[in-house]
């Protein structure tokens, strides 16, 4: 895949198992009850995946299992609201979308099972890079909503290094990708491949 189809696993792992947005603090039997839907709703998701074989029942238990992590990070982030449950409901979020993408590349091999590792590696950093910029602004931004233009200016330059962190990540991560392509080649080919992989992505 190119690196427009991981971009787009980026933004299908960033949409994926997503609620709608989070309420107030629950009450204790409220939330109890909430989790115990949870722990049910896994179970027999689990349970269904028996009915499958190889590899299809391990894809199936990663889903079962990353959509019961989501929505535990989302019941959390309902029950106690703030930056951070946000920030962990989106790293739930990459986490889960990320173990099903990994296990489905075991359907393939060679060459062609490694870039999907890279690819499914990559679309997780690039959501959870883009989860800590918004974490960072959030927080930024209210630390310097009622203080001084000081107050402003570092909060600003705090997001800005969070979004520079953030590029950072994914050139690394898209390097990886279009750095594993390269094993399809040999010789001066290979060569070729890998220094020019290196000049789209900055690395040395």
């Amino acid at each position: 895949m190119s690196k427009l189809d991981t971009t787009a696993i980026a933004a299908a792992i960033a949409l994926a198992f997503s609620t709608g947005a989070m309420a107030t603090t629950m009450s204790k039997d409220d939330y109890k009850s909430a989790k115990a839907g949870i722990d049910a709703e896994y179970k027999s998701a689990r349970a269904g995946c028996d009915s499958l074989s190889a590899n299809a029942k391990d894809v199936c238990v990663a889903q079962a299992k990353g959509k019961e992590n989501v929505a535990k990070a989302e019941l959390d982030a309902k029950n106690e609201p703030s930056d951070d449950a946000s920030y962990k409901v989106r790293v739930a979020r990459a986490d889960a979308a990320h173990s099903v993408a990994r296990q489905k590349c075991d359907d393939q091999a060679g060459n062609a099972k490694d870039v999907c590792v890279k690819e499914a590696n990559a679309a997780a950093v690039a959501t959870k890079a883009d989860a800590k910029v918004k974490l960072e602004t959030s927080k930024a931004n209210r630390v310097a909503k009622d203080k001084t233009a000081a107050a402003r200016t570092t909060a600003s330059e705090k997001s800005a290094a969070a979004r520079e962190d953030a590029a950072t990540d994914k050139r690394n991560a898209d390097y990886a990708v279009a750095r594993e392509k390269c094993d399809t080649f040999a010789g001066d080919a290979k060569t070729a491949c890998i220094k020019d992989a290196k000049a789209r992505f900055g690395q040395s």
